[in-house]
């Protein structure tokens, strides 16, 4: 390796690691907090309280009303709680598939918006794009389906952490910590790979032979970095990188805007969709629709500011 490749190596991580410490720190606490509300949700049975108010939504879903606890779970915490939900419901293949793509669509709902309001974008959009958006997927996919709807039985009142509180409380803050250990070497490694790829022009490589995906997704071109990374490890992962571009002056805030309106129903495509896959989902349905999803809110989008454009001219 010559010399002067070495040297654009240990600068590129002299660089990232500052403001790569910051944001992951931020993520940290967050993730931590999160967490902990979360755990105490389910310690005192609150979940099924709260989906007893999504319960008769659900047959237009084609659903079983115990699936509305499992919606609620990946709502609030995240896909592992909705699996851990839809693993003591007897679901069929349709039903199955139509709530793991409503979960992919809305999950991690405080974690992953606070981390999208960190990158810029407006939370209250974020919250209502994914809300709406899972919630429209689950009645279309209900209509387009093979098979019969299912009935409606009520949602499980004894979803919660049993036992007493010391040993719940220590094993979350194991499980806490492993996460934690895990999020700082993937934000690093993260980071750092994206900065050297960046310094020696990888980045824009990817970027034109992505170009006619960007363009039919309605995404800026410099964004396709961002969205594999998105795509493959997720939101809170993409999110470190995607501040330290906005923070280096690579990407701005309106192509965030666009990037964040797609990847927010759309990302962790490897790890969740082969989970949800495993229960017996169709991963290319849970694929396409949010994917078509995704598609026509970015244009959205994109027509929106046309036309708020041309008003002000």
């Amino acid at each position: 390796m010559k010399k002067e490749t070495v040297q654009k190596l240990k600068k590129c991580i002299a660089e990232v690691l500052p403001t790569t410490t910051k944001t992951c720190i931020w993520i940290l606490k967050l993730t931590v907090g999160v967490s902990f509300a979360m755990m105490l949700l389910k310690y005192f049975n609150i979940l099924p309280y709260i989906s007893d108010f999504v319960n008769p939504v659900f047959r237009y879903f084609g659903l079983p009303g115990d699936a509305a606890l499992a919606f609620v779970s990946g709502y609030f915490v995240n896909v592992y709680s909705a699996i851990a939900v839809m693993a003591t419901i007897e679901m069929d293949v349709r039903s199955i598939t139509i709530l793991s793509t409503m979960v992919l669509c809305a999950h991690s709902m405080i974690l992953e918006t606070a981390v999208l309001k960190k990158t810029g974008t407006n939370a209250v959009r974020m919250v209502i794009n994914r809300t709406l958006g899972a919630l429209a997927l689950g009645f279309v996919l209900n209509l387009v389906l093979p098979g019969a709807s299912v009935g409606a039985p009520s949602v499980d009142p004894h979803f919660g952490v049993s036992g007493p509180f010391l040993p719940v409380l220590g094993a979350w803050a194991l499980n806490t910590l492993k996460l934690c250990l895990t999020m700082i070497v993937i934000i690093y490694t993260l980071n750092i790979l994206q900065r050297i790829l960046t310094e020696f022009g990888i980045v824009r490589v990817i970027s034109r032979f992505l170009k006619p995906v960007m363009l039919f997704f309605g995404l800026p071109e410099n964004t396709a970095f961002l969205w594999i990374i998105a795509n493959i490890v997720g939101l809170g992962y993409g999110a470190a990188a995607m501040l330290d571009e906005l923070a280096r002056g690579e990407i701005s805030s309106s192509d965030v805007d666009y990037l964040d309106t797609h990847i927010c129903v759309s990302h962790s495509n490897f790890e969740d969709l082969l989970l949800l896959s495993a229960c017996g989902a169709v991963w290319w349905i849970l694929l396409l629709f949010r994917w078509a999803l995704s598609f026509v809110l970015v244009w959205e989008l994109r027509l929106e500011n046309y036309l708020f454009r041309r008003n002000k001219e």
